[in-house]
């Protein structure tokens, strides 16, 4: 039996000001993340690149080229994250949600351009190989790969913590960048040390850094596409949304169920069928309980 709902009175107001609250703790903490990010990069890129001038490889040079994309992708992502929880306005009455999957199309176009820049340089070493003669210098660029791969190791670890704990797709774009960069830092540090048995160690290994850079921007691009062409949310999560609406006792019915997201939101509209005695004052109270 459908019952009777509680008087119209404020009841509600507690709960959504402890959701706004929440929505806007989500949003601090992806705004810190972000801004940690930036300057974990930039002091990546100023190691990476004056160590790779001092030892003149290419697979170091063009991890600092990665890392400046990842810098720049920090920053479209610190940008994203603190657009996308902006409140609906006349102009976006769904949110600003989106911005998130278009920052990470963007960082995975960042990452193609960078990879392609590499075989650019590594093809060309390929061709006029340089042997890379030990000493400081040489040693420096063993030294910043190992620490890059390091910090890399906790920065994205914590990021991709973030990024699930508040649904955020550009901290989860900025966490793939990094946890790439750890895989390619620790080759690039191999590559480092088989140069002293063979110079096309070093742009081979530069190659094979632009494949796994070009593999993850491939799979980002899917991530970021779905969001941006409105595809359903996941079965599980449309699974919860259809328990809701099955175990209802005023619901008799329901059809045309439709789901997205945009951003960390997620939307939802359906035509639920209500007892035709119903007043539309109680039809308007059982979808916002539902």
């Amino acid at each position: 039996m459908c019952p009777m709902p509680e008087p119209r009175d404020n009841r509600r107001k507690p709960e959504r000001a402890r959701a706004a609250a929440i929505e806007r703790l989500k949003g601090d903490r992806k705004v810190r993340a972000a801004l940690f990010s930036i300057f974990s990069n930039t002091a990546l890129v100023a190691l990476k690149v004056a160590v790779g001038l001092a030892t003149g490889s290419v697979s170091i040079l063009s991890e600092a080229a990665h890392s400046a994309t990842d810098l720049i992708a920090s920053g479209i992502a610190f940008v994203s994250v603190r657009v996308s929880d902006n409140p609906p306005d006349d102009e976006h009455p769904y949110g600003h949600g989106k911005i998130e999957s278009i920052s990470g199309l963007a960082e995975a176009l960042l990452i193609f351009a960078a990879s392609g820049y590499i075989i650019y340089e590594a093809a060309s070493k390929l061709r006029h190989p340089v042997s890379i003669a030990p000493g400081p210098a040489f040693a420096w660029g063993i030294g910043v790969m190992a620490f890059s791969a390091v910090l890399n190791i906790f920065i994205s670890r914590y990021l991709r913590r973030v990024a699930q704990e508040t649904d955020s797709l550009a901290l989860l774009a900025d966490a793939e960048h990094l946890r790439t960069d750890v895989i390619t830092s620790a080759g690039v540090l191999a590559g480092l040390l088989l140069t002293r048995v063979t110079p096309y160690a070093d742009p081979v290994t530069a190659l094979v850094v632009a494949l796994l850079i070009a593999r993850a921007a491939f799979q980002l691009s899917l991530d970021a596409f779905r969001p941006l062409l409105d595809a359903r949310l996941p079965v599980e999560e449309e699974a919860a949304v259809q328990e809701v609406l099955e175990t209802h006792s005023c619901v008799l019915g329901y059809h045309k169920l439709r789901t997205r997201k945009s951003g960390s939101q997620r939307h939802v509209d359906v035509h639920v069928q209500v007892d035709d005695n119903f007043t539309l004052l109680r039809a308007h109270e059982v979808s916002e309980e539902l």
